[in-house]
């Protein structure tokens, strides 16, 4: 499956890590977009506002469209999301059978679609994801850099 990719979907994605980073969390966003490409859910990290160590883009976009569908499985389905997805997240896109992941900067701390780990195209799992990364790689990667910037000097007293 040749991967279809929409930058106006990652600029959703992107405003979303920019509300996001408003609210004091980790600048990531995220996009569920349907086979037809309408958004069917958009959210950014909660960890901290809803003291929810789940509570990532990814996982709540997936919560949303599952609601939306009425089902747990969100079948020819693309997450946009602005940074590569962690292993749980991936894990929760293979359970959701997602289609494909569009993100943006990669993670070679946590990353779970290709960078430390590669759920995405696991032939031991059942399902398989086209994961797609570096789009709107420097945008993505400078707001997770400016926003851990920011905390250390916030640290430091600077």
């Amino acid at each position: 499956m040749e991967a279809k990719i929409s930058l106006e979907m990652m600029a959703l994605a992107v405003g979303e890590a920019e509300r996001a980073a408003g609210d004091g969390e980790v600048p990531v966003g995220a996009v569920l977009v349907d086979e037809q490409g309408s958004v069917l859910a958009a959210d950014h990290n909660r960890t901290i506002t809803l003291n929810d160590p789940t509570a990532h883009a990814e996982m709540l976009v997936l919560r949303r469209g599952a609601g939306i569908l009425r089902n747990y499985r969100l079948l020819n389905t693309t997450l946009y999301v602005t940074v590569e997805p962690c292993v749980m997240c991936m894990g929760a896109i293979v359970h959701a059978r997602i289609s494909q992941i569009i993100f943006g900067a990669y993670d070679p701390k946590w990353g779970g679609a290709g960078s430390l780990y590669d759920l995405a195209s696991d032939t031991r799992l059942n399902h398989r994801v086209a994961a797609v990364g570096g789009v709107m790689e420097d945008r993505c990667r400078q707001m997770m850099r400016d926003f851990f910037q920011a905390r250390r000097v916030d640290k430091n007293g600077g």
